[in-house]
């Protein structure tokens, strides 16, 4: 009898953890669906490029600030602007060799999650890479996932330690070390790619940001999810 309580027990444990999975994926998949209908309604922008050659990110102190030196956001008139300018599609060129994509933004968070212990210890053992590395993501540059865990805009310690446990942050930190032990990108074109998928990742906060930048109305973001992928 206590056998077949304890069987009883379990299999309704097992269900009740099946279905938190199952609302789980739900909600990322609604997520990405509303970031994609957002997307495909985008006209696309024609606000040009920023020479990245010629920025200086050293006294970058806020995401907002990052944003601005990085991204045309002096030529954004519409929210339609706004999207086309910060937030991704297709893949990166090292997207391939990475095995992500910004049309699969959970999946690439996972993934990127998932390597940046093994990424964190190939880069220390590189003391120029670890050390240029502290001196980007160390500091409030906005490697972070400051929307959903309020870690601010820096998202490891002085230590290179992250300072948060969730998905978003660990994959973007993978971002950054995967680039700067595998590509020639400078530290501007580092971090702007680590705000593209930031933008994926939280794609109301940061074209809201794009937008309040800009001096747009940020009140019509309604159709923008809040954050795609688990906390």
């Amino acid at each position: 009898m206590r056998k077949q309580k304890k069987s009883l027990l379990s299999e309704n444990y097992l269900f009740l953890i099946l279905g938190i999975i199952a609302i789980l994926l739900v909600f990322n998949q609604v997520n990405v669906s509303a970031l994609n209908s957002a997307l495909s309604t985008t006209s696309k922008f024609k606000g040009g490029n920023v020479d990245l050659s010629k920025v200086d990110i050293t006294d970058i102190k806020s995401t907002a600030q990052g944003m601005t030196l990085l991204f045309p956001l002096d030529k954004i008139k519409t929210q339609e602007d706004a999207i086309s300018a910060i937030i991704p599609t297709g893949t990166p060129d090292y997207g391939e060799a990475m095995g992500v994509s910004f049309d699969d933004p959970v999946n690439s968070m996972e993934k990127m999650a998932k390597a940046y212990l093994a990424l964190k210890s190939q880069a220390q053992q590189n003391q120029e890479i670890w050390q240029r590395y502290l001196n980007l993501a160390a500091k409030p540059t906005g490697i972070s996932c400051e929307y959903c865990c309020g870690i601010g805009a820096q998202g490891i310690d002085s230590k290179g330690n992250s300072r948060c446990g969730c998905q978003h942050n660990p994959a973007l930190q993978s971002v950054t070390i995967w680039l700067m032990i595998n590509t020639e990108y400078s530290d501007a074109e580092v971090l702007k790619e680590v705000y593209k998928w930031k933008a994926l990742f939280f794609p109301k906060d940061m074209v809201g940001l794009a937008i309040k930048i800009s001096g747009g109305d940020d009140s019509v973001l309604e159709d923008l999810p809040g954050m795609v992928g688990g906390c």
